[in-house]
């Protein structure tokens, strides 16, 4: 889900690359269209949704199920970003973000979940970030949001490793995309789409759970938080200049 840019396309052409079928959904129809022509057309299924809209993400699935008859993995890379600080919060801006980036995976979950647990078998991945390890600046309403899918994982995780469906959490850092190219400021190991997708194909195909990256920069992120607070704001305040 989200496959007409960024991560999403990147992953897209790789899986594609591999020979998997996929099916491509997000708002934009036009660049869905011009992304399955690269593909051989049994390959890709063009299904043009908004992950705000439970009905939309119901119908899809359904045409998944008449052209393939399941689904084996949901790949949920969708999500928007506007950097929020607290001299210009917003709460619409606020509710959109956590509309898109947490209830829009549960939905998509929620409705493919089903026939996994009746057959034991699939896998369901959902891309976070590292902003949701620890509060960071500009990230008043991305980063609550990528919290909420770090635990919504950790328990699917659990729940669903007796029913024999797989559970992939992925963190990138920071990645090329029309969402990043809004910051104004230094992005410390700054990576492609292509290189995201790459990692996030590397992880799924070992079965890893937590597949974050890079590595340089998210095993940094995730040793800040462990540290008392205070150390935790001061290196903050110290090292991320904006």
């Amino acid at each position: 889900m989200e496959a007409s840019s960024g991560i999403g396309e990147a992953c897209t052409q790789a899986f594609i690359k591999a020979g998997a079928k996929v099916a491509l959904s997000s708002r934009r129809a036009e660049r869905l269209n011009a992304l399955a022509k690269s593909a051989q057309s049994e390959q890709a299924l063009v299904l043009p949704l908004d992950v705000t809209e439970q009905e939309q993400i119901i119908s899809a699935y359904q045409r998944i199920l008449e052209t393939w008859g399941g689904l084996d993995l949901l790949l949920f890379v969708s999500g928007v970003y506007t950097p929020l600080r607290a001299d210009n919060f917003e709460f619409e801006i606020a509710h959109k973000t956590i509309d898109a980036n947490l209830l829009g995976p549960m939905r998509a979950v929620s409705v493919v979940l089903p026939n996994m647990l009746k057959v034991h078998a699939g896998h369901i991945a959902i891309v976070g970030s590292v902003a949701g390890y620890s509060g960071l600046p500009k990230a008043l309403a991305y980063g609550p949001s990528k919290a909420g899918i770090i635990n919504f994982c950790e328990t699917l995780y659990y729940d669903l490793l007796p029913q024999g469906v797989s559970v992939h959490m992925i963190s990138p850092g920071f990645v090329a995309t029309e969402a990043t190219a809004q910051n104004d400021f230094e992005m410390p190991a700054l990576i492609t789409a292509d290189e995201a997708a790459k990692e996030i194909l590397a992880g799924l195909q070992a079965g890893e759970f937590d597949i974050h990256f890079p590595k340089r920069f998210s095993g940094f992120l995730r040793f800040l938080r462990i540290l008392p607070y205070p150390f935790y704001f001061w290196i903050v305040r110290r090292f991320v200049k904006i």
